[in-house]
């Protein structure tokens, strides 16, 4: 009985430590948090809206993707409703829609984006989402931005890569490019979508310098990516900008961060942001992820980084 006890014990030690992250404090909003859904491919798919008070016609439209396995709820947390306090101080609208399957269907050969051995069409959905909801909301159709973390950040590349018409830009967190044997999304070679990646150098999941991606060589095993500077230079070289980068490096309450700008073109901009000593997840004060996750600084306030590379995207 006693090692029954103690081993009950040490699971939960266990799970403390490596696991549980305390629920982040949720802020005062001005306006209403909604669940919707749509039929898109015959299926009915579902997701979570936040509408600012009073938001204009004509505001621009923000998709938020969750990560493997996970809700629309599981991302508002783990970003800490970033994205929400910055739709009301900036005046935009936000969708946090789910998959249908365990992963969303991107840009890998290797993942569990399969339904009864039927592939899941994610672009057709998110495209059908964002122009129901420029119907219903009024929000500008050139100004529509996705971003994601993890799986979430795979399909943000997807989308820039086969929908660039509906997206001005996306922001992928840990998340890269996937090799040329592990790659199938094909470039619509029409329309230029502006492109962040942000990853962390201590990512155990999604490898900064490039790799398999997997959780302890067990779990989440989606294929090798390229490392993270390389899948920024791929979208660069996909939009032809020859220019060469500009690089900076700014530390930000005692965090590395590293950013590398590809830009010629006002329309089009890539732009690489490092976390040094990051993990898996975005950055931001409001929640600290699970240590099983790697490092969780505290800053930059990653969230406010993404919107400010979308707001100074041009229209066109």
């Amino acid at each position: 009985m006693l090692s029954l006890l103690t081993l009950i014990a040490l699971c939960g030690a266990l799970f403390a430590y490596f696991i549980y992250s305390p629920a982040p404090v949720r802020p005062a909003l001005s306006g209403a948090v909604q669940k919707g859904s749509i039929q898109a491919g015959g299926i009915k798919r579902t997701y979570i809206s936040y509408v600012p008070r009073d938001l204009p016609k004509g505001a621009p439209l923000m998709l938020v993707m969750h990560g493997s396995g996970q809700s629309a709820e599981d991302i508002r947390v783990e970003t800490g409703y970033g994205f929400e306090r910055l739709a009301d101080q900036h005046g935009f609208a936000i969708a946090y829609p789910e998959s249908y399957s365990f992963d969303w269907n991107d840009c890998g050969k290797v993942g569990d984006y399969q339904v009864n051995g039927r592939d899941i069409d994610d672009v057709s959905f998110l495209n059908a989402l964002t122009d129901k909801l420029i119907n219903d909301l009024g929000t500008d159709k050139t100004r529509v931005f996705a971003t994601g973390v993890s799986a979430g950040g795979f399909m943000s590349l997807r989308l820039a890569l086969e929908s660039p018409s509906h997206f001005r830009a996306v922001a992928a967190v840990s998340a890269s490019v996937q090799v040329p044997q592990n790659f199938r999304c094909k470039p619509a070679g029409t329309g230029l979508t502006s492109v962040m990646i942000m990853n962390g150098t201590k990512d155990p999941l999604v490898p900064y310098n490039g790799g398999e991606v997997n959780l302890l060589g067990l779990f989440y095993k989606c294929g090798d990516v390229l490392n993270a500077r390389a899948s920024a230079q791929y979208f660069a070289d996909l939009h032809k900008i020859t220019a060469t980068p500009t690089e900076q490096t700014t530390a930000i309450s005692g965090v590395d961060v590293e950013q590398v700008s590809w830009k010629q073109d006002p329309r089009t901009e890539v732009e690489l942001v490092t976390i040094h000593g990051g993990g898996h997840g975005l950055p931001q004060p409001y929640y600290r992820r699970a240590r099983l996750l790697g490092p969780s600084p505290m800053a930059p306030n990653g969230a406010e980084m993404i919107w400010e590379f979308f707001a100074r995207q041009e229209r066109f």
